[in-house]
């Protein structure tokens, strides 16, 4: 059950350090830590890697910096061992995490990923939650303990709003090279797992929370939904989706692409925001996705 955790980083080098003692304090021990810097400036890194002296724990720096989504390409190629996680550099596992996902894999071991209990927290580690977490549990499979789900209604489910919590997810490694990984940064986070479940494959979901995970104020992706700068992507991916699943024989899937009815709510939510600015151009590409119109 060997699993490579990969921790693509570029941000607070407090955080990064709490993300990995949080690995090394895991209750099982057959795991290997990568991080993969893509470049951060601060010279204190390296060192205070060099000196863990674990060698579970693996440091490399980009030579040039990526961006965020080709550094998360970039480690996923990178995965040898069956099993993964792409963690978040200012998340947290709690010491069972490995304990809980695993044993879920080996208990379910056709499924392709688990997606174990979270816990939401702020940037003080204060649990919070938030809308997009109010939602994500709205949207979320119903039903209590560990539960194989797929098929067209976990589809439905995922194209309808991504309830997922990606940096806690645990993916068996051979499904995800099945697929061809997304090309793009804005609809990453849906679009690989629709990929891998499209292919056939199962998730199993549990509530047990071993997994802490940390939402900021203000985020990449939160201030690019903010400027209206993500959805044009997002649509021209649920359109995309929606004649996929048309071609596969799910109409309930593709109509639940068609609508994308969180995402168009994300849009609505931040046209206040947008009018108090007195931003017409966020103004225009927010209107345009609720109505769904491709630009």
């Amino acid at each position: 059950m060997s699993v490579d955790v990969m921790l693509p980083f570029y941000g607070d080098p407090g955080l990064l350090r709490r993300a990995v003692r949080s690995v090394q304090e895991q209750r099982r021990t057959d795991w290997r830590l990568t991080v993969v810097d893509d470049g951060y400036p601060d010279d204190t890194i390296g060192p205070w890697f060099a000196a863990l002296g674990d060698d579970r724990v693996r440091y490399r720096r980009n030579a040039r910096r990526l961006g965020a989504q080709p550094n998360n390409r970039h480690c996923i190629e990178a995965v040898e061992r069956p099993f993964f996680v792409m963690m978040g550099a200012d998340d947290l596992m709690e010491p069972d995490y490995l304990d809980t996902v695993l044993a879920l894999h080996e208990r379910w071991p056709d499924a392709a990923v688990v997606q174990p209990g979270v816990a939401v927290i702020d940037a003080d580690d204060r649990p919070v939650r938030p809308l997009a977490d109010r939602v994500k549990a709205l949207l979320a499979p119903s039903g209590s303990g560990p539960r194989a789900v797929g098929g067209e209604d976990l589809l439905v489910s995922l194209l309808r709003g991504n309830w997922l919590y990606n940096p806690s997810l645990c993916w068996r490694t051979d499904a995800v090279q099945r697929v061809a990984l997304p090309g793009s940064a804005d609809v990453f986070d849906l679009a690989l797992p629709v990929a891998v479940i499209a292919d056939g494959a199962t998730m199993v979901v549990d509530d047990h929370v071993c997994f802490r995970y940390r939402r900021h104020r203000s985020s990449d992706s939160g201030s690019g939904a903010a400027a209206g700068n993500r959805f044009a992507e997002e649509r021209r991916y649920f359109a995309a989706e929606a004649a996929r699943m048309e071609d596969r024989g799910m109409p309930r899937a593709a109509r639940a692409a068609r609508w994308h009815g969180s995402s168009r709510l994300n849009a609505a939510v931040q046209l206040p925001g947008a009018a108090l600015r007195r931003d017409p151009a966020a103004l225009r590409a927010l209107a345009a996705h609720l109505v769904g119109r491709v630009s």
